[in-house]
């Protein structure tokens, strides 16, 4: 059912934990599932230097929140944005369809983190495109 990549990053999962001198945190939840996903960034000369997370949630949460910070640290913030739910699937190997929307929610917890920096740094944010509610999973 999970690939050996979701079972790894479920078991030992990566950036667990919480940054405590975050200048970006941001959290996220699926009431439908009451997955949880709270994301800490330390950014630098824009520049993602450290991201962590908390999650409560599914083994799939955990393992696509594990993945997630793996894939924007050491990244920019617009290389970070860039990231899609369907690039952290990929990452993992794919997971089953009944899941996509933990890896929504990463991509969410994300963005989240992203906009609560560029809120505490005095810049305007511009949302991207929302999910367009594929998976029919989550509220979207």
């Amino acid at each position: 059912m999970y690939s050996e990549k979701v079972m790894d990053h479920f078991q030992n999962p990566r950036n667990v934990g919480e940054i405590e001198d975050a200048n970006a945190v941001g959290q996220v939840g699926n009431a439908k599932c009451g997955d949880i996903m709270k994301m800490y960034m330390k950014i630098e000369d824009g520049v993602i230097l450290d991201c962590k997370f908390k999650t409560f949630g599914c083994g799939a949460a955990i393992a696509t929140s594990s993945m997630a910070t793996e894939m924007v640290k050491g990244k920019t913030v617009d290389e970070a944005r860039k990231l899609t739910n369907a690039a952290v699937m990929e990452a993992l190997d794919g997971l089953p369809p009944a899941k996509v929307h933990c890896s929504v929610l990463a991509e969410e917890a994300i963005e989240s983190a992203i906009a609560d920096y560029y809120k505490r740094q005095g810049l305007p944010f511009e949302p991207k495109k929302s999910c367009d509610g594929c998976c029919g999973n989550c509220e979207h």
